[in-house]
């Protein structure tokens, strides 16, 4: 069975609320398993005074007995705290006076084409749904894809690797443990200490102005299986499932796999990587670069995965732009909601969560197994077979 997941909830409503269907039983998971993640998609530099106010923790309801997965569906909570600063804005109930309406939609944000979508008079229905809120359910669901692809061997890591017009220098060749510890102990996730620090100057310039910033992240996976995603149907391509779920994340706006862009303005010559035959048995076939990213014909080829994306300058403006009132359709100033100045760092995080999603899907798509020890047995046989390497 392959992975599905939802979430609920509202931004400022009382939960968020998300279910998983699919995980094998066995899987050892406790409520302090999310506790890193989350902690981690509420840091960055640039964040919005909410995530001073907000402690996500999750709650474990179905699918775990014993600190186990049972193989029936996981459903997790993650209480909203400030809610109770919103109670009568979203209470459930009806009303007696209704609250006041947003009317002012901001350029660039889900606001104008969802309130036109769902016939919305107040735009406060679409902003709660639309708010990237949502994704700490999600990062919470990919805690448990990478718990699965941890015990299979594999390990997702990511990085910010520009913001603004910052870029940091590629990490290409350095080991996986110097990168990542450097990425994991900087407010930016940036793994270049100076590089990282004229982000940081880019941010409060941005700030200062009252406008936002966005960039580029990067997600890596190692120690990957030959063979996930197929090229025989568009929607069974591990790199169109890749940038879908990483698509999926608000604000970004463009996705690549390997050289990706890039590639385009080369040569063939250049791009693809030469496959050479290996020196032992248990590598028969070997590519000394991977300008494709992992990825060929929409199957994984056992290479490092590297994906990045794009994310665009956060849409609620303190220096507002021009709008229309849907009220009165006069000419007006966007709304100002709380926001980020810049959330590329926050976003990687959510990136790393989608990435082990999809990878853990075409991971069950591939071998199945209704436990964690089927599963892992049948990697680990594959894995072992010199001529699938």
């Amino acid at each position: 069975m392959p992975l599905r997941f939802l979430t609920a909830g509202e931004s400022h409503g009382a939960q968020l609320t998300g279910i998983l269907e699919g995980v094998p039983a066995g899987l050892a998971l406790a409520a302090g398993d999310f506790d890193p993640d989350l902690a981690m998609r509420q840091r960055g530099y640039g964040r919005s005074p909410r995530m001073k106010i907000e402690q996500d923790r999750v709650a474990i309801l179905s699918g775990v007995r014993h600190g186990r997965t049972t193989g029936g569906p996981i459903s997790l909570s993650i209480e909203n705290r400030d809610f109770a600063n919103w109670t009568e804005v979203m209470s459930v109930a009806a009303a007696a006076a209704q609250p006041h309406a947003v009317t002012r939609p901001r350029p660039g944000h889900a606001d104008l084409p969802g309130a036109l979508k769902y016939g919305h008079s107040d735009i406060r229905d679409v902003i709660e749904r639309a708010s990237a809120r949502e994704t700490a359910m999600r990062v919470a669901l990919g805690v448990v894809g990478r718990r699965m692809l941890h015990e299979c061997g594999v390990e997702v890591g990511a990085h910010v690797v520009a913001v603004g017009g910052v870029t940091a220098p590629s990490v290409e060749g350095e080991p996986w443990e110097v990168w990542r510890a450097r990425a994991q102990a900087d407010d930016l996730r940036c793994a270049d200490a100076i590089a990282s620090e004229k982000m940081r100057h880019a941010i409060r310039d941005a700030a200062h102005v009252g406008d936002t910033l966005g960039g580029v992240f990067e997600v890596r996976a190692r120690a990957m299986v030959v063979g996930l995603g197929s090229y025989v149907h568009w929607d069974r391509r591990l790199d169109a499932r890749l940038a879908a779920a990483l698509m999926s994340v608000p604000a970004i706006k463009g996705v690549e796999v390997g050289d990706g862009f890039d590639s385009a303005r080369k040569l063939g010559s250049e791009v693809h990587d030469v496959i050479t035959e290996g020196k032992d048995s248990a590598a028969p076939f070997v590519r000394e670069t991977n300008r494709a990213g992992g990825v060929e014909g929409g199957v994984s080829n056992g290479e490092p995965l590297v994906c990045r994306a794009a994310m665009k300058p956060l849409s609620t403006l303190k220096k507002a732009l021009p709008t229309v009132d849907i009220a009165t359709r006069a000419n007006a100033v966007a709304v100002s909601e709380r926001s980020d100045v810049c959330a590329v760092a926050a976003a990687s995080v959510v990136g790393e969560a989608v990435v082990c999603l999809c990878l853990a899907d075409a991971l069950l798509e591939k071998f199945g197994g209704d436990s964690m020890r089927e599963l892992c047995e049948r990697v680990v046989a594959w894995r072992g077979n010199a001529l699938n390497r």
